[in-house]
């Protein structure tokens, strides 16, 4: 079996774009969320703020994600972006090696204003840090004590050629400069969450280009929800800050 080479994220970190990059690569089988899409839709979802008039996927499990994405990678070469939120509960030493694992973070009060404004009632689990630094490090354990390769947001946006090829050396495939650019249009091969209203800004770009340095607003002046949000899960954050890759 092919080792399934996963980026996990968290939400509003500009994963879906880095997504993108890697469907213009033409050598991946690519997968949007696969485990997210059972989370939040499926016939057992988890999302905590589930009611009863959410939207429903009839058929669609965690296990059934989990059974195809083993068998796809019995016969392919396959690239998945996905969250750890969504599978924590299904952590074990068979899901730990199907996956050349790596993570993309971001700074969270970039992340959790950008959820806020979304989703005023967002629960904290929705964030993600917690369980991405449960996973980072377990597999950093697992690898015995060597950190699986780390990206963050901001010097992908400021740098993307170089970030982008660091990272492709560290997960072992080749760069390919020519993925960083797209023609705009629809995405809808990402668009299964609320018919991709998420990804508007993608939709008007033509790729991974460098772009000026965009601080968030002063956590001080958030919203008070956004502020105590922020002092949780920070440390999650700084933690896997410190091994990011600096090309």
């Amino acid at each position: 079996m092919n080792k399934i080479l996963a980026l996990w994220a968290v939400p509003r970190s500009t994963s879906t774009a880095f997504e993108w990059m890697m469907r213009q690569r033409g050598d991946l089988t690519c997968l949007h969320e696969p485990y997210g899409e059972a989370w939040y839709q499926g016939d057992e979802p988890l999302w905590p703020r589930l009611t009863p008039d959410s939207l429903r996927t009839p058929g669609l499990t965690l296990a059934r994600v989990h059974a195809r994405l083993k068998e796809m990678a019995q016969t392919e070469r396959v690239f998945s972006k996905d969250f750890p939120l969504y599978i924590d509960h299904m952590w074990n030493d068979e899901l730990f090696e199907m996956f050349n694992h790596s993570f993309l973070i971001r700074d969270p009060a970039k992340t959790i204003a950008s959820m806020f404004k979304h989703w005023p009632d967002f629960h904290i689990k929705e964030t993600g840090f917690k369980e991405q630094r449960e996973l980072f490090d377990i597999i950093t354990e697992r690898n015995g004590g060597n950190p699986p390769a780390v990206i963050d947001s901001d010097d992908v946006l400021a740098d993307p050629d170089a970030v982008v090829r660091a990272w492709c050396e560290a997960v072992g495939i080749p760069f390919i400069k020519e993925a960083l650019r797209w023609e705009p249009g629809p995405r809808d091969e990402v668009s299964w969450w609320d018919g991709g209203s998420f990804h508007e800004l993608l939709r008007n770009s033509d790729g991974l280009k460098p772009q000026p340095r965009r601080d968030a607003k002063p956590v001080s002046e958030m919203p008070q929800r956004v502020q105590d949000v922020y002092a949780e899960v920070m440390p999650h954050y700084q933690h896997l800050y410190a091994h990011r890759l600096k090309p």
